[in-house]
């Protein structure tokens, strides 16, 4: 027997309770977060962990970098030439291979949206993460949030994979957070909420995106596009099998990710 605020209860009844109640739920069917904001402060410490890291391994110039970023194509350094050539050849000529997705680097689509290098570009999108992830926590459920928001950064790093130029490296969380930028326009539209100081951030944000210098808006317009389709399946999904709807949803966008990733690495071969 375990002990209870009045009496005893039998471990077997607790255990049976807590299989038969049902689980709170977030407006859009996930199950209600019990802690605030636990995914986006996971995802925080992560991209701190790698910014450390390149850091602590040399900043620009860390080997990290070029493994975490993402290059549609690989390329061959010797001294401050490129060549394309292959890794194979590149030894020969004692230069240095910066690894590409077309050349195997398939990590890269992911890594590339944890990896950081100046204090700036961390700050505000680690900011911006803290601000709107666990407001789109609250309303999604973890798991739903946590999807998002890594097939979001997935779809922009698909844009920049087709649109980017060949040995150019991306890096960055910029898609994932446009990815819910997006989302939080959707949802909030759904509610019938007022957007006008949201799409006032969006507006600012999109100038910065084509306007200012050593910025990928090839990044951005993917993610965000990313982030309005995943928002809209999970928030006009039937209500009747809502889940299943949703999941479905996300798997096709997951698909189609997939097949943009090889198209262009057989464009690239």
């Amino acid at each position: 027997m375990n002990d209870a605020p009045v009496g005893f209860h039998c471990p077997d009844c607790v255990a049976e309770a807590r299989r038969t109640t049902r689980q709170a739920r977030t407006p859009l069917g996930g199950v209600r977060p019990g802690t605030y904001g636990l995914v986006s402060k996971t995802l925080i410490a992560i991209n701190a962990a790698v910014w450390a890291l390149i850091l602590a391994t040399g900043g620009n110039g860390s080997v990290w970098v070029d493994r975490l970023s993402i290059r549609p194509k690989g390329a061959c350094v010797v001294g401050n030439r490129g060549y394309d050539v292959s890794s194979s050849l590149c030894s020969t000529q004692h230069g240095t291979w910066l690894p590409g997705v077309s050349d195997g680097a398939w990590w890269q689509p992911l890594t590339s949206t944890f990896t950081h290098v100046e204090p700036l570009h961390i700050g505000f999108n680690m900011l911006a993460l803290w601000i709107l992830g666990p407001q789109l926590e609250l309303v999604l459920g973890r798991a739903r949030f946590l999807a998002l928001y890594l097939l979001s950064g997935l779809v922009g790093s698909a844009a920049v994979y087709w649109l980017s130029p060949e040995y150019t490296p991306t890096l960055g969380a910029s898609g994932a957070i446009f990815g819910l930028m997006a989302a939080l326009l959707v949802v909030a539209r759904k509610a019938r909420a007022d957007v006008s100081q949201l799409m006032v951030w969006i507006g600012i944000n999109a100038a910065l995106t084509f306007f200012a210098s050593g910025i990928s808006w090839q990044g951005h317009v993917g993610g965000f596009v990313g982030g309005l389709v995943l928002a809209g399946i999970l928030a006009y999904a039937p209500r009747e099998r809502r889940t299943t709807w949703q999941v479905a949803g996300f798997a096709g966008v997951a698909v189609l990710v997939a097949l943009a990733f090889a198209l262009r690495t057989a464009g690239l071969g």
